[in-house]
């Protein structure tokens, strides 16, 4: 690979990231558009006999309510015929014929309106009612579908594709999909069957006029489908970059060590940032469009308003003359509200396209992942099974390479036999292909060609579920979940008993360090097992495979997170095991693999030399001379170990295992209670964009004003219709039409900038939520991460949720409640100025509907918290199980999971089916109490005509009233929204308002140059999980500037606490750790860690390009390509890296698992290396290689530590022999420390430990 001067890899950082989203996804396969009906193919049976209901109610209401024109329009009439004749001198007879017709009219129309208002809340609450319930349902199912194919998928699929936004997925996609299946369906149908019932009343009643009146229909439908056409476009976008965005809060987070260590923080938040920026532009670019598309809508529909007054009162007056007249003013008033209730639902259902577009895109992406099909199928039928299986096993001229990296093979024609029970043993230096063909015998991957064979049958010919349960698998990383240690040895084989687990575990030599712990068995061993070290976690993973008494036991670096002690137990057990069924292993330590039956070396994917140890060894080739290697670097010690060994009875020791307790308290005082949140302080958290809050508020208040200014409009018309003077009624009748028109110019500008301004404020707001709330986790203290209410998948899930229920109840639908509350002022000071008593009957219907409001508000909120509760636990568990699926996969554990998420999620289920019945009573009184006004409007208002009242101030006062009526109605329909946002408010207050424990304090002095001198003093320390559990118990420990000092001790003593004191992970409990004399209290974080360069014994890499990697190591500056590759080289990766297809710029993936454990480890020494750190932690940071890497390795390091301060934990003692200082831990403090000669002149611990190393 060519070098380039003057790299800076912050720069190339640019040029790799996706110019779309700044996420190191795989390209993936393209995303299939699906029809609405599509969205509904998971209602069953029942479902659509819910839906059928729902859609007949929903057509019910849509007739119903245009039938109030047909009323209304003859009441008009009746009302204008009686304010003409009470104008004429009539007989007292011909007065009372006319006042009992009037009343008779009057009567008629508060019965009727009555009657459809009954009629409007039962199909209203039916329609809601069917369809929410039938949307949870269907939710549920597509949840559980949507975890069982990811689980289902093959391994490959997980190479390619992004599987760290599934927190977002869950929460955010189903939020948007559910829209598009539930309430929102019938409220669509509804409006579509009252445009449509009302034409048909219009075009019967007076299709001339009902026709003018349609004219800007086109024009109407044209502007709707292009919006929704450009709108769902951006929406899909948006998805998009919300969903890299949590891809990369889930990496972060489960990083969280390794992000902290190294000061990532920033360019975690910068990195997640990026895609909220994306997000944000899309979601702007959107209520632009909406916004153009509204205003001009409006100003259509105030245009039709004018015309069809202009027209109709031109028809009316034609028609005076004539005997029988087609156009009076009922039916005028009849076509025009027909037209205008039509019109209006029309318009009123384009949110709605809006929103099921939105919704059909997150709908495509759940499904795209649903529907895919594995190549590795999990489920296929007809799969063989054997009533005993052998373990014969043989590879035939493989090929194959990993599908992230095609042009890559990893095994070139590899041909191999296995014989039924023996034990062969892979070896050759890392990344050679051991490790492949152990994945390869599991089917997590096929074959590129040729074949694996087992017991004569092709692999893939086997019903995969039952190959797996045949083979027991020890990995590198041991992956534990995060239950309880008796759970994580049971998923090893369901159904064992409590006896056989307990066999296993003592077979692990696990059994008395479980015991030992004060719940045992049933302790909780925290997320990825956090809470045990890398010793007890390989135990327990033996232990869980051995349970399975496998045909098949796949041992994969099995031992080499153990203790000396651990180590020779644990392998005579698994020597033991291995007699009984077919073992294959892969070891870096040959002399664990001496008695194999068969040692295969590969080499460049093939086999090279294959044999005994005897027979290998006396061919002198590749074996020989890794042993050669091997046995060199140990010369010393097996020299000194012989001189000094003494016929000693050596004991079992469980080390401190006993001090390891891991009962998980949550500590419920992390967050203040905050009180109840309000609209208000959801109002407040936008306070930045106040300037465009500001002129959006004006702009929701003038369209709030403009219904009842139309009430006023269209009371003023009718009145001029009672006079005869035609020239009159013209001239007046122009004057307002000329209004209309102009109110819908005001109308069109307002809207725009309505909902514009206010789509930006919202935006801004969420972007800066998401951001905090981020920001506000990834600087938490390590301590706040072991909590098991703070896993990865729980706070994605609030990450996601929580700022998409904030985003819910801000922007556009604050404009809507502005609008409702202008409308409903304006229409009580009209109605109060034209006629108060009539004002003050009307307005006695508002108090019902906010009723209504405050106890579905409290329904609703009552049950947020426990539905999010639960929804976050199963988030939880579900990305624990994605984020693990090897080790799913190899214990076929999908099912198991499967159900613990369906069980866990139930609560969420249950309590949302609850919620549906008082949300479909609010929506059917909001739909109905609009009748019932009207009703008592216009009969009270006949008295008031009666008694003298202009009859155009009734309508005046009553439209306007009714009008302030559907302003809160129609507010009702955001309040789920503003419910959970009100919610997600206060979750999201409580949390930013969270002071991690360890921070920097305004007196932190920041610390340029460090000598790297540290002094322990008397340290106590437990873990916040267990605070009553001592680990450390006084320790003292003075480390000097320049020297080596190793660590060592039984697994799980306390050696790893150290360093993560060192780090300032976490703060002992009394005592002082300093560093040149100053407490590390006292020191700022980023200047504390700056000096140090940290390799863990599991190294964890970044879904980023190498470089990137590597370039990982110092935050603080941008690191030039040079220094990488000094740093490759340093850390013996260099040639590795320059013989792949890209590079320094080949991406890793999702947790790297493309590489082999030895490769991962050098990148990972590589980046702790690129910073030229003072002080040097190394956790067992050569326990992946190989031996020949190993000593390259170790080279290097021994060369790094020239000049620094280096702490290294290790379990091989030949790696320590030459530091300055060894010191022993046992029961929390140093037992004894000294030189590795002096060690072992006392015969003490450090002796044992020495002379138990075979």
């Amino acid at each position: 690979m060519k070098e380039r001067k003057k790299y800076s890899i912050k720069d190339k950082q640019e040029n790799v990231l996706d110019a779309k989203f700044v996420s190191n996804e795989e390209p993936k396969e393209k995303i299939k558009n699906i029809s609405f009906r599509q969205m509904f193919r998971y209602a069953s049976g029942y479902d659509k006999f819910l839906i059928t209901i729902g859609l007949i109610s929903s057509t019910g209401a849509g007739i119903l309510q245009p039938l109030n024109t047909l009323i209304f329009g003859s009441l008009t009439g009746d009302i204008i015929e009686y304010a003409i004749s009470i104008q004429t001198n009539l007989s007292a007879d011909q007065k009372k014929i006319a006042e009992d017709k009037f009343f008779d009219a009057i009567r008629y129309f508060a019965i009727m309106n009555s009657v459809i208002g009954v009629g409007m809340f039962i199909f209203n609450y039916l329609a809601t009612a069917t369809f929410n319930y039938s949307a949870m349902r269907q939710i549920f199912k597509i949840r559980s579908a949507y975890l069982k194919s990811i689980l289902n998928q093959d391994v490959s699929w997980y190479d390619v594709n992004q599987t760290g936004d599934f927190a977002s997925r869950m929460s955010d996609d189903l939020h948007k999909f559910e829209d598009g299946i539930g309430e929102k369906v019938p409220i669509f149908w509804s409006f579509q069957v009252v445009f449509l019932t009302s034409l048909i009343i219009a075009l019967v009643k007076g299709w001339e006029l009902a026709l003018i009146c349609l004219t800007s229909l086109p024009a109407t439908l044209i502007i709707v489908r292009t919006v929704g056409i450009l709108t769902t476009k951006l929406a899909k976008n948006q998805m998009e970059a919300y969903g890299a965005a949590g891809s990369i809060a889930e990496e972060a987070l489960s990083l969280i060590r390794t992000v902290t260590a190294f000061g990532g923080q920033k360019k975690e938040v910068e990195r997640y940032n990026k895609n909220l920026v994306l997000a944000k532009n899309n979601n702007i670019r959107r209520s632009m469009l909406s916004a153009l598309g509204f205003g001009l809508l409006w100003l259509m529909i105030y245009s039709s308003y004018a015309l069809a007054f202009w027209y109709g009162v031109k028809l009316v007056l034609r028609d005076r003359t004539v005997t029988n007249p087609i156009y009076t003013p009922s039916n005028m008033v009849t076509v025009f509200f027909s037209v205008m209730s039509g019109a209006s639902n029309f318009g009123g259902a384009s949110p709605y396209i809006e929103a099921f577009g939105i919704s059909k895109a997150a709908a495509s992406k759940i499904f795209s992942v649903i529907d895919h099909k594995p190549t590795i199928n999990l489920s296929k039928e007809n799969g063989k099974t054997l009533d005993v299986l052998k373990g014969n096993i043989q590879f035939k001229d493989v090929n194959f390479s990993y599908p992230s990296r095609k042009n890559v093979p990893i095994l070139k024609g590899l041909s191999l036999n296995i014989k039924s029970g023996d034990t062969v043993a892979l070896v050759g230096s890392s990344g050679c292909g051991k490790s492949t063909v152990m994945q390869l015998i599991q089917r997590l991957y096929d074959a590129e060609s040729g074949e694996v064979i087992l017991d004569g049958n092709n692999i893939k010919d086997y019903d995969l579920t039952w190959l797996r349960s045949q083979i027991g698998v020890v990995g590198q990383e041991p992956i534990l979940f995060g239950t309880t240690i008796l759970e994580n040895i049971r998923y090893g084989k369901d159904g064992v008993t409590e006896e056989d687990i307990i066999q296993a575990a003592k077979k692990a030599n696990a059994h008395n360090f479980i015991k030992s712990l004060p719940n045992g068995y049933n302790t909780l061993v925290g997320e990825k097992g956090a809470q045990l070290s890398g010793g007890q976690k390989q135990r327990i993973a033996i232990a869980r495979a051995l349970v399975r008494n496998p045909t098949l036991l796949l041992l994969d670096e099995a031992t080499s997170a153990l203790d000396n002690t651990s180590e020779a137990k644990v392998q005579a057990a698994l020597d033991t095991a291995s007699t009984e069924c077919t073992t294959i292993i892969v070891a870096h330590r040959l002399s664990t693999i001496r008695s194999a039956n068969k040692i295969i070396v590969l080499s460049q994917g093939v086999v090279v030399e294959e044999g005994t140890h005897e027979e290998l060894m006396e061919t002198k080739r590749e074996y020989y001379r890794l042993v050669t290697a091997q046995v060199k670097s140990s010369e010393q010690f097996q020299a000194e170990k012989k001189k000094l060994v003494r016929s000693i009875s050596a004991t079992e020791s469980t080390g401190s295992d006993h001090i390891i307790e891991t009962t998980i308290e949550d500590n419920d005082d992390d967050f203040k209670e905050n009180k109840d949140v309000s609209v208000f302080e959801i109002l407040k958290m936008n306070a930045p964009e106040w300037p465009y809050i500001l002129f959006a508020g004006l702009g929701s208040i003038v369209v709030g004003f403009g219904m009842p200014v139309f009430a006023v409009l269209f009371g003023s018309i009718l009145g001029t219709l009672a006079y005869g003077d035609s020239d009159f009624v013209r001239s007046e009748a122009n004057r307002y039409c000329l209004y209309f028109v102009l109110g819908g110019v005001v109308t069109m500008v307002s809207v725009f900038t309505q909902m514009y301004l206010l789509g930006i404020a919202g935006e801004k707001m969420t972007e800066r939520v998401r951001s905090s709330l981020f920001k506000a986790m990834i600087y938490q203290e390590i301590g706040f991460f072991d909590k098991k209410t703070n896993g990865v998948g729980a706070l994605c899930a609030k990450l996601s949720s929580d700022a998409s229920n904030i985003q819910g109840a801000t922007g556009i639908r604050v404009g809507t409640i502005l609008q409702s509350i202008a409308t409903f002022c304006l229409a009580i000071g009209l109605s109060m100025y034209y006629e108060w008593k009539l004002g003050l009957v009307t307005a006695a219907f508002t108090p019902v509907m906010l009723i209504a409001m405050f106890f579905e508000k409290r329904n609703t909120r009552g049950g947020n918290d426990s539905r999010d509760t639960a929804l976050q636990k199963s988030t939880r568990t579900a990305v624990e199980a994605i984020g693990n699926i090897r080790t799913v996969a190899s214990l076929g554990l999908e099912e198991k999971f499967q159900h613990i998420y369906e069980s866990e999620l139930m609560p969420h289920y249950k309590s949302s089916l609850k919620a549906v019945h008082w949300r479909a009573i609010v929506f059917g009184l909001s739909k109905s109490l609009l009748f019932f006004a009207y009703a008592t409007a216009m009969y009270y208002g006949g008295f008031l005509i009666r008694d003298g009242l202009p009859y155009d101030r009734v309508f005046k006062v009553s439209q306007a009233q009714i009008m302030g009526t559907v302003s809160i109605a129609n507010s009702l329909a955001f309040s789920p929204n503003f419910a959970k946002g009100i919610t997600a408010a206060k979750k999201v207050k409580s949390f930013l308002s969270r002071i991690p424990i360890i921070r920097d304090l305004p007196s932190s002095r920041k610390m340029d140059k460090a000598d790297g001198n540290f002094n322990f003093s008397k340290i106590e320390f437990s873990y916040s999980t267990r605070p009553n559990v001592l680990i450390l118990k006084g320790l003292n420990l003075d480390i000097l500037n320049g020297k080596t000092v190793a660590i060592v001790g039984e697994s799980g003593c306390g050696k790893s606490t150290i360093i993560q004191l060192i780090e300032r992970f976490y703060d002992p409990k009394s005592g002082e750790v300093k560093m040149d004399d100053v407490n590390l209290k006292h020191i700022s974080l980023d200047s504390l860690r700056s000096h140090m360069g940290i390799v863990s014994q599991e190294p964890n890499l970044f879904n980023k390009t190498i470089a990137e990697n590597i370039a990982y190591g110092d935050n603080s500056r941008k690191v030039t390509m040079e220094e990488i590759i000094q740093a490759s080289k340093d850390a013996n990766i260099h040639t590795f890296i320059t013989g792949l297809p890209q590079g320094y710029d080949t991406k890793l993936g999702e947790k790297a698992v493309q590489l082999s454990g030895g490769q991962k480890q050098r990148i990972a020494i590589a980046r702790a290396l690129v910073r030229n750190p003072k002080v040097l932690l190394l956790d067992e940071a050569t326990s992946a290689l190989d031996t020949e890497s190993e000593k390259v390795v170790q080279e290097a390091l021994d060369q790094a530590k020239k000049g620094r301060t280096c702490i290294t934990i290790a379990h091989r003692l030949t790696t320590i022999q030459d530091a300055d200082l060894i010191c022993v831990v046992e029961n929390g403090v140093i037992a004894e420390a000294g030189s590795h000669q002096e060690l072992l002149q006392k015969e003490g611990l450090y002796y044992k430990l020495y002379t138990q190393k075979t």
